[in-house]
């Protein structure tokens, strides 16, 4: 039965990193901008079990690992992912009242991309890789923070009913 629902999700999830690298990136926004494909992980995450918001931080993580965009060594954005993904599904699965409130979800995801690109650049940083300097990194996830809080409500009913019509649930948001 997990294995229908996997292999269903894959391809959606492909479709939102193929969108994310071919029209999101080619565009210059104020601030940073802002991945499609990591507010799509997070609310997919959100939506699901533990055990399965892991599996699908692991193939979100890999896929941003081997983007143009990442400047990263491969697999810091795997690790990050599997721990983020595992940890918002298994803080949202035991309040079921946070699925199903879209204010409620876009304000999580927008603290969750925010913790998480001060991970990845601290992480970064521990590692060796060059990010600018301190002021450029705070106004660049300041950026990148507000984009998610405007484009979170718009795409968060598609991901839904994308998660429902993978998993066979009822979309709740």
């Amino acid at each position: 039965m997990i294995t229908r629902r996997i292999s269903i999700a894959l391809p959606i999830i492909l479709a939102v990193y193929i969108f994310q690298e071919a029209v999101i990136n080619q565009f210059r926004f104020l601030g940073g901008g802002f991945s499609l494909f990591l507010i799509f992980s997070l609310i997919w995450a959100v939506l699901s079990l533990p055990e399965v918001a892991a599996l699908i931080g692991f193939f979100a993580g890999v896929l941003m690992d081997i983007s143009q965009s990442s400047s990263g060594p491969i697999g810091q954005w795997a690790l990050i992912m599997i721990a983020a993904c595992y940890a918002i599904s298994y803080f949202g699965s035991g309040d079921d009242s946070l699925a199903s409130n879209p204010l409620g979800v876009t304000i999580l995801i927008s603290i969750v991309v925010f913790s998480l690109e001060f991970i990845y650049v601290a992480t970064g940083a521990l590692l060796g890789v060059q990010s600018g300097d301190f002021i450029q990194i705070i106004r660049t996830i300041a950026g990148i923070t507000a984009w998610t809080l405007i484009v979170t409500p718009i795409f968060l009913p598609i991901f839904s009913r994308l998660h429902g019509l993978a998993f066979d649930k009822q979309s709740s948001i």
